[in-house]
C-alpha cells in the first residue's frame, strides 16, 4: 500500500488515476483527517498502516497562480521548505521510503554550452543568488532540507501539462491569455511525469535527484502554434520578451514556476 500526500491537487489526481488504473492499493490522505504536517502525527499513522512508499504531491503553489506566493510568504515557506523536512524525519523514523515531487524552476537559463541542466548542476535560481521568485526559492530550500534525507527521491517537474482542463495546465492557461511571454523552456507531459516517477520505485531505481521533463526544448510559439493548427482555438496571439513590458496585464505563469520568473531548460 502506498501512501499519497496532496492527492486532491492537479498532480496528486493524476497520480490517483495511475495508482487506479495499476491497481496499486494507495491511501490519500487529506490534511483533515491526518495531520501530516506533525511529524508525530504522520509517524503515527506511519506505523499504523505501514506503507511500502510514500509520494508527496503536497505543496504550495499560490492561487490563481504562482503570483499569490509573494502574498502569501509564511505559507508558501511552510508548504514547500518546512513540510518536506517534516515528512522526511517522520518517513526516516518509520522506516519508510519516499518520493517528493520538486520542481525544476530552481533553474535559470542554460548551460554554458547552451545545453540543459542536468542532476549534478548547482541550482542557480534561489535565495542564495538573490535573483529568483519566492517560490523557486522556497522549492530550493526544500531541497536543501532533504540533502541527508535516507530513502527519498527528489522529481522535479516542470510546466506539467496535459488533456484535461484545468487551471494548473499549462496548455489551459496559454489558451486563456492572448498576450503572452515568448519563452524557451522545458516542460512535462503530466501523465509520463507520474509514470515514471511512479517506476522509480517499482523499479528500484537508486534514490536521489531526477529531472522528469520531455527531451528537449520549447518556446512559448511553437505551442501555440500547435493549439492553433489543431483548430481548438482561433486567437490572434501577441507576444512579448520582456516580462516588464507587460507585467501588469499578462499574468502568465505556470503552477510550479512563473514562466516570466524562469527561462531554463532541463536534460
Amino acid at each position: 500500500m502506498i501512501y499519497l500526500l496532496g492527492g486532491s491537487g492537479y498532480v496528486g489526481r493524476a497520480y490517483q488515476e495511475l495508482l487506479e488504473r495499476k491497481g496499486i492499493a494507495f491511501r490519500s490522505l487529506a490534511r483533515a483527517e491526518v495531520n501530516y504536517a506533525d511529524p508525530a502525527t504522520l509517524l503515527a499513522a506511519l506505523r499504523a498502516d505501514k506503507p511500502a512508499f510514500l509520494i508527496n504531491a503536497a505543496g504550495y503553489t499560490g492561487k490563481p497562480n504562482v503570483d499569490a506566493c509573494e502574498l502569501h510568504k509564511a505559507d508558501c515557506l511552510d508548504g514547500n521548505a518546512v513540510l518536506p523536512g517534516r515528512i522526511a524525519e517522520a518517513c526516516a523514523a518509520a522506516g519508510v521510503p519516499w518520493g517528493h515531487v520538486s520542481s525544476g524552476c530552481i533553474y535559470t537559463g542554460c548551460r554554458p554550452d547552451g545545453s540543459g541542466f542536468t542532476e549534478s548542476d548547482a541550482p542557480n535560481f534561489t535565495f542564495r543568488q538573490n535573483n529568483c521568485s519566492f517560490y523557486s526559492g522556497t522549492k530550493a530550500l526544500g531541497e536543501e532540507v532533504l540533502a541527508d534525507a535516507p530513502e527519498v527521491y527528489i522529481w522535479r517537474l516542470r510546466i506539467p501539462f496535459d488533456h484535461h482542463e484545468n487551471q494548473r495546465n499549462y496548455l489551459t492557461k496559454l489558451m486563456r491569455y492572448q498576450r503572452l511571454l515568448e519563452a524557451t523552456n522545458s516542460i512535462s507531459q503530466l501523465q509520463e511525469f507520474v509514470a515514471a516517477t511512479l517506476a522509480c520505485w517499482e523499479q528500484r531505481v537508486p534514490f536521489g535527484k531526477y529531472n522528469v521533463t520531455n527531451p528537449g526544448q520549447v518556446t512559448t510559439r511553437e505551442v501555440v502554434d500547435h493549439i492553433l493548427a489543431s483548430g481548438v482555438q482561433k486567437k490572434d496571439y501577441q507576444f512579448f520578451k520582456d516580462e516588464s513590458e507587460d507585467r501588469k496585464s499578462t499574468r502568465l505563469n505556470s503552477s510550479h514556476a512563473n514562466i516570466s520568473y524562469a527561462v531554463f531548460c532541463l536534460k
